[in-house]
């Protein structure tokens, strides 16, 4: 397989258990460069789960996850699975950007600050560079005439916002949204979405875990109905909005929040 036909993620057999709960069970995912992928499915599905053990912030009991064709995260020392070097796992989400449903902000920092923090710190940028990067992302997210104020000041909206220009100013390869609306009011929900439909535009490889269904629709290359740790259901959003009607299961979910 050459690189063309090579998927940018792949995981196999990707199993995540907490105590006597399997949280993700043997998933098997390949993610195209520029694919929009949106999961759904039922509260405690296992979809976040799914996200926080590509990016590393869950460790995982089986499986392999593979990045632009290496295996990564993980080195094994007598038969068992350990995480791999810390810098080895900072440098892997430095390719690979994480968007939480809280925003997580630095709140003695200015926006600005927030912004440069991961070049600064991780990838070791001088100031100067950091701060080009910063204004660069804060300017693509609407948001450079706030970067000199503190987070306390901004609205949910223009919170997250600044989260998605955090993980910008990386250069990720790949975007990972974990519920990013659900902690807004409604008014703030679409400058968000406005947000990362511009990144999808531009050609971004992004995961999005929503249940905002209308969103999913409109932007997905392809979404996937997860329940129980599984993989119930996948196609295009056309494909898994009509056709998967005609599960029980995926009707009932889609008939709550359409």
């Amino acid at each position: 397989m050459n690189n063309a036909d090579q998927p940018l993620l792949k995981l196999e057999n990707i199993t995540k258990r907490f105590k006597n709960l399997t949280a993700v069970n043997a998933v098997n995912l390949e993610v195209a460069t520029g694919e929009k992928l949106v999961i759904i499915g039922p509260s405690g599905s296992g979809k976040s789960t799914l996200l926080r053990s590509i990016n590393m912030l869950e460790e995982i009991e089986e499986g392999t996850i593979l990045f632009e064709g290496r295996e990564v995260g993980y080195v094994k020392h007598n038969a068992k699975r350990h995480l791999d070097h810390p810098h080895a796992i900072s440098t892997l989400r430095a390719e690979i950007g994480m968007v939480f449903q809280h925003f997580h902000l630095f709140p003695h920092m200015t926006v600005l600050g927030n912004v440069m923090e991961g070049p600064l710190t991780v990838q070791r940028k001088s100031a100067a560079e950091a701060r080009t990067i910063a204004t660069d992302m804060l300017i693509k997210v609407g948001l450079s005439d706030k970067r000199d104020v503190f987070p306390a000041t901004l609205s949910g909206g223009q919170k997250q916002r600044v989260a998605i220009a955090r993980a910008l100013a990386m250069r990720p390869k790949l975007m990972l949204f974990d519920e990013p609306t659900s902690a807004l009011d409604p008014e703030l929900v679409g400058e968000v979405f406005d947000t990362i439909h511009t990144l999808a535009d531009e050609g971004m490889t992004m995961i999005i875990v929503t249940h905002h269904m209308g969103f999913a629709r409109e932007l997905a290359d392809r979404v996937i109905f997860m329940e129980s740790g599984n993989f119930l259901a996948q196609g295009t959003a056309d494909e898994l909005f009509s056709k998967g009607q005609d599960n029980e299961r995926i009707r009932g979910f889609l008939n709550r929040l359409l």
